[in-house]
Protein backbone atom coordinates (compact mmCIF):
# COMPACT_ATOMS: atom_id res chain seq x y z
CA UNK A 1 0.00 0.00 0.00
CA UNK A 2 1.14 3.38 -0.52
CA UNK A 3 0.87 6.09 1.87
CA UNK A 4 -0.65 9.51 1.19
CA UNK A 5 1.49 12.19 2.13
CA UNK A 6 -0.30 15.04 0.42
CA UNK A 7 -2.29 15.82 3.93
CA UNK A 8 1.08 16.88 5.41
CA UNK A 9 1.96 20.50 5.67
CA UNK A 10 5.36 21.84 4.22
CA UNK A 11 7.68 23.46 6.50
CA UNK A 12 7.42 27.22 7.20
CA UNK A 13 10.43 29.09 6.12
CA UNK A 14 11.83 31.80 8.77
CA UNK A 15 10.67 34.41 6.98
CA UNK A 16 7.17 32.41 6.67
CA UNK A 17 6.97 32.07 10.52
CA UNK A 18 7.88 35.33 11.08
CA UNK A 19 5.00 36.69 9.21
CA UNK A 20 2.59 34.32 10.60
CA UNK A 21 3.71 35.15 14.26
CA UNK A 22 3.60 39.03 13.35
CA UNK A 23 -0.15 38.49 12.01
CA UNK A 24 -0.92 36.41 14.75
CA UNK A 25 0.44 39.18 17.69
CA UNK A 26 -1.68 41.91 15.75
CA UNK A 27 -5.01 39.87 15.44
CA UNK A 28 -4.09 38.91 19.20
CA UNK A 29 -3.81 43.03 20.07
CA UNK A 30 -6.81 43.90 18.29
CA UNK A 31 -8.98 41.60 20.08
CA UNK A 32 -7.60 42.33 22.99
CA UNK A 33 -8.60 46.22 22.16
CA UNK A 34 -11.59 45.30 21.24
CA UNK A 35 -12.41 42.86 24.55
CA UNK A 36 -11.35 45.98 26.37
CA UNK A 37 -13.50 48.48 25.20
CA UNK A 38 -16.52 45.95 25.26
CA UNK A 39 -15.79 45.64 28.48
CA UNK A 40 -15.74 49.33 29.44
CA UNK A 41 -19.05 50.04 27.67
CA UNK A 42 -20.95 47.66 29.86
CA UNK A 43 -19.39 48.74 32.70
CA UNK A 44 -20.52 52.11 31.34
CA UNK A 45 -23.87 50.87 31.11
CA UNK A 46 -23.83 49.49 34.02
CA UNK A 47 -23.05 52.27 36.04
CA UNK A 48 -25.83 54.56 33.96
CA UNK A 49 -28.29 51.95 34.78
CA UNK A 50 -27.20 51.80 38.44
CA UNK A 51 -27.88 55.50 39.21
CA UNK A 52 -30.99 55.48 36.97
CA UNK A 53 -32.76 52.57 39.18
CA UNK A 54 -31.13 54.79 42.63
CA UNK A 55 -32.64 58.16 41.59
CA UNK A 56 -35.86 56.28 40.59
CA UNK A 57 -35.91 54.46 44.62
CA UNK A 58 -35.02 58.08 45.88
CA UNK A 59 -38.13 59.66 44.08
CA UNK A 60 -40.47 56.97 44.86
CA UNK A 61 -42.88 58.09 48.64
CA UNK A 62 -41.74 56.47 52.02
CA UNK A 63 -44.43 54.36 53.32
Amino acid sequence: MTEDLSFRRKPLTPEQRQARDAARRIEAEKAMRDHEAAQKAFYANKERLRAERLAREAAEPKD
